[in-house]
């Protein structure tokens, strides 16, 4: 009977946790959902209403460049859960390229609002040329007021230990 009663215990208790995990971020918490990448011509951000105002529209998502004038370019596009009030971001990407094995550094600075967003990132200009050129591997980090992490998320390869 006691041993019946501790394993219904440790049962709830693995239910619970099990729970936690798949509620998404804690009260205030940031959570990386998904993170797609890839290329992405100018054209392919055009929508109709930007040939009658010039403007360009962006469909409630929030698109950051590194060379804001230019479109075309490597994105990742990032979906982050957040719940809380509204913070003061720096989103650090670091990426790895054919080219060089050493990472890549671009750093953007966005607000986060009480609720769930969606990020394109994009390496523009001289930043990312050819739109052969794949990422080998990437590291996204999301750092709040003092530098704190809120969250990070890396590619497999990323963590792949060298010589493997």
């Amino acid at each position: 009977m006691r041993i019946t009663r501790l394993f219904f215990v440790l049962l709830l208790l693995g239910a619970g946790a099990i729970q936690a995990g798949a509620a998404g971020p804690a009260e205030g918490g940031v959570r990386i959902a998904h993170v797609y990448f890839g290329w992405r011509d100018a054209d392919s951000f055009k929508r109709i209403a930007e040939y009658f105002d010039g403007r360009e529209h962006t469909g409630g998502q929030v698109i950051l460049r590194t060379h804001p004038k230019q479109r075309s370019g490597y994105y990742f596009l990032a979906r982050l859960a957040h719940t809380g009030a509204p913070v003061e971001t720096r989103l650090v990407l670091q990426i790895i390229t054919p080219e060089a094995a050493a990472p890549k550094v671009f750093q953007f600075s966005a607000t986060l609002p009480d609720h769930d967003i969606v990020l394109n990132l994009g390496l523009t200009g001289a930043d990312w040329p050819d739109k052969s050129v794949n990422v080998v591997a990437w590291k996204l980090e999301v750092l709040g007021p003092g530098d704190k992490l809120l969250a990070t998320e890396t590619s497999y390869l990323w963590d792949k230990p060298v010589g493997r």
